[in-house]
């Protein structure tokens, strides 16, 4: 693994780790970083197995950044958004909207990068990245639910953040979707990055 990666890395587990310091409430940070701790180990061997371009170490860990300031406050309660909230008048703070568009912005270089190993084309390579993001963000929606139900449903409305909103889950996929989709505006970009990993798969 290059240096520079093992670099941010190691800036996500220190910030990582303040945001661990006395959470608004426990055991919804608890419940908020159960797939962060499956995951992490999972992204840095997958790192080590695919070759993860720089740029896309920087976006994961941007978005995996802000979950861990949102799981600290709490999605609902992102103190730190409070001035956006009041500046344009919202009725209810839009921290987890920005998250859930920024996973399909940030995350998807990550997965194109993955999934390029196999897919025949570039464009087969988007299409299916678009179609992982949206898997994973309804699936994540489902899991929240789940999780919420069976573990701690006395912190339902806390840990999900619907703030009121029935329709909270459908938005937060649309704009997860949202965000991958701006990705194929930089349609040639993916296409050289999806030519360099089948010529470094060959050469190895």
């Amino acid at each position: 693994m290059p240096k520079s990666h093992k670099i941010v890395f190691t800036i996500y587990i220190i910030f990582w780790g303040i945001m661990a310091i006395n959470p608004k409430y426990p055991q919804d940070w608890l419940l908020e970083n159960i797939l962060v701790f499956i995951f992490f180990p999972f992204v840095f061997w997958m790192d080590k197995k695919y070759s993860y371009t720089l740029m896309s170490i920087i976006l994961l860990l941007i978005f995996a950044s802000l979950h861990s300031l949102g799981s600290h406050y709490t999605y609902a309660e992102m103190e730190h958004f409070n001035v956006i909230t009041q500046f344009f008048g919202f009725e209810r703070n839009h921290f987890d909207r920005l998250v859930h568009f920024l996973f399909g912005l940030l995350t998807f270089r990550m997965l194109f990068e993955m999934i390029s190993s196999w897919a025949t084309t570039a464009k087969a390579a988007l299409f299916f990245t678009f179609t992982m993001i949206v898997l994973i963000s309804t699936v994540y929606e489902m899991l929240e639910w789940l999780a919420a139900t069976i573990l701690h449903p006395e912190l339902g409305m806390a840990f999900l953040g619907t703030q009121g909103d029935v329709w909270d889950a459908h938005k937060d996929t649309t704009l997860a979707m949202t965000g991958a989709l701006l990705n194929f505006v930089f349609y040639r970009s993916y296409k050289q990055l999806w030519l360099s990993k089948k010529v470094s798969k060959a050469l190895y």
